[in-house]
């Protein structure tokens, strides 16, 4: 989860591929019937709490909770949300303050205040949930009230992202009477302020929103109602697509999927309507220190040298995504080409060479892991398509291993894969977002990475710098830095495709920043 000039750099710039007549978006207005939209997903919630999730969770809690500040759809620089006015009060940015807006309410119907949005935030760093956002809130020394609509936050260190921070879902403002501070809130209920309330949920299967009556903010809700769906496997949400079941898909089609509806749209088939959207996900290996191999500088350099990316993204996801040589993917102010200006297109010779100088004569044994039924169904052959470059090399000897998301994660906190692949859509449009959340000895991929150099020299520097723009300067230094050390290695920068049922209009502004979905954003063409 992010600065950026212009449409060309929205980390969810819709290219918005207008492939079939009849896509435009129709203003909205009122009906005498009830408007539901029903959306189908591969990313189904891990948890319902914000203190415990940093993953596509934040997709459900975007629309049904609020945070004191939103990145607006037609720009890149925070705006109050739930807050009627916010900004730093010292030159050093380490003091914020926030004004609430007034007659806030939980769609409990309790008053949203100064202590709920204190609560709210202490309970995230005092819970400290391994899965949780705690580690983006790491800087925040202490949240004040200073009367019942106004919040100041005291970071410890100066750091102009915070009011990024502030827009992404880990700072969702919660219920203080239902979600308790040292402990997570149990059962399938949520208690916020966004603009639905959850009817009803069954994890893994479905999540039924209404419109909250007592929500104020700035979403402009396009519907009474929306139901998401969430799907193991995209062949059946396609097939329920197909069947009118959904109205449209939200992440997971896969490359053959995507080519499908773009055959048909070229045989004058009408039914769907395909968007294309510049993402800013992307998808990288991570060597754990902990292990015995991937801890050698020269085998991960080695495995840089040999990954063939353009081959990856062509075999797999027949372009589909792109080849990623940088943490910070293309369209994010500070994006460089790092990797492929310190190793070059892949080399055999190059790969054995620096093996064979670190005293490696044999076949290096490495297990990679991958998450079976997260980023939708082609990743078991990127990883097959990774295992036979490897091992094509004669350098390597793969094995490959998968489990479900939610025992994946578990494992990989736990610190027990050697290599393992993850998949990251940007908290906020900054490249600090790419980068920060990954190093230090507490990040959320749960391996320490210790590099003194980007933790206390490197990094530091660039969040004192309040224009983003010229801290993409500092972020080239960090990304040749991280592309000598090979902990993290990028791989594909992917795109987001949306098929729609025709009627189906808001596509195109229903994508955040952070390529969330704001479910608000769509309706019925038909029914307005």
């Amino acid at each position: 989860m992010f600065d950026r000039n212009g449409l060309l750099k929205v980390a969810a710039t819709i290219l918005s591929l207008v492939l079939l007549a009849g896509c435009s978006a129709l203003s909205g207005g009122d009906g005498g019937e009830e408007h539901k939209i029903v959306v189908g997903t591969t990313s189904a919630p891990s948890s319902l709490d914000p203190a415990a999730a940093w993953d596509g969770s934040w997709e459900l809690y975007r629309n049904v909770f609020q945070t004191l500040m939103t990145i607006p759809n037609t720009g890149t620089t925070p705006e109050p949300e739930a807050a009627e006015d916010c900004g730093f009060t010292d030159s050093a940015s380490r003091i914020y303050r926030c004004k609430l807006r007034k007659g806030l309410k939980f769609s409990s119907g309790r008053k949203l205040d100064a202590q709920a949005v204190k609560h709210s935030f202490d309970r995230i760093t005092s819970i400290e949930s391994p899965k949780g956002p705690a580690a983006l809130l790491a800087n925040l020394e202490q949240v004040e009230m200073k009367s019942s609509r106004v919040v100041v936050f005291r970071l410890r260190k100066s750091d102009a992202t915070f009011p990024f921070i502030l827009s992404t879902p880990a700072t969702s403002l919660v219920d203080p009477d239902d979600y308790p501070r040292a402990s997570l809130r149990p059962g399938n209920e949520v208690t916020g302020s966004g603009p639905y309330e959850l009817k009803s949920y069954e994890p893994g299967k479905r999540a039924v929103l209404v419109r909250n009556a007592h929500y104020k903010g700035t979403a402009k809700i396009r519907n009474d109602a929306v139901t998401i769906r969430y799907y193991k496997r995209s062949t059946k949400m396609v097939g329920d697509l197909n069947d009118g079941r959904i109205d449209l898909t939200y992440r997971g089609l896969t490359p053959d999927q995507v080519l499908e509806f773009q055959e048909a749209a070229t045989t004058g088939d009408t039914s769907f309507d395909l968007a294309e959207i510049t993402g800013s996900e992307v998808h990288f290996l991570v060597f754990n220190p902990k292990d015995e191999q991937a801890a050698k500088p020269a085998v991960r350099q080695a495995v840089a040298q040999l990954v063939d990316r353009k081959k990856l993204v062509r075999e797999v996801y027949d372009r589909t995504a792109n080849p990623l040589y940088s943490m910070v993917p293309t369209g994010i102010t500070g994006h460089t080409n790092a990797y492929l200006d310190r190793y070059g297109e892949p080399d055999r010779g190059k790969a054995r060479t620096i093996l064979r100088n670190a005293g490696i004569t044999d076949k290096v044994q490495l297990t990679l892991w991958y998450a079976e039924d997260r980023y939708g169904d082609s990743t078991s052959r990127e990883f097959a398509e990774l295992k036979e470059q490897l091992e094509g090399s004669g350098l390597f000897d793969i094995t490959l291993r998968s489990r479900s998301w939610e025992n994946f994660q578990d494992g990989y906190l736990k610190g027990q894969y050697p290599v393992f692949g993850r998949g990251w859509s940007a908290d906020f449009p900054d490249a600090d977002n790419y980068i920060t959340p990954f190093v230090g000895d507490k990040n959320a991929m749960g391996t320490p990475y210790k590099n003194r150099k980007l933790t206390e020299e490197l990094l530091p520097y660039s969040r004192r710098q309040s224009d983003r723009g010229a801290a993409g300067q500092s972020f080239a230094k960090v990304q040749r830095e991280m592309a000598d050390d090979v902990r993290l290695l990028p791989l594909w920068q992917g795109k987001v495709y949306i098929a729609a049922e025709k009627d189906v209009a808001g596509v195109e502004w229903a994508i955040d920043a952070s390529v969330i979905m704001r479910v608000w954003e769509l309706y019925k063409k038909s029914s307005w």
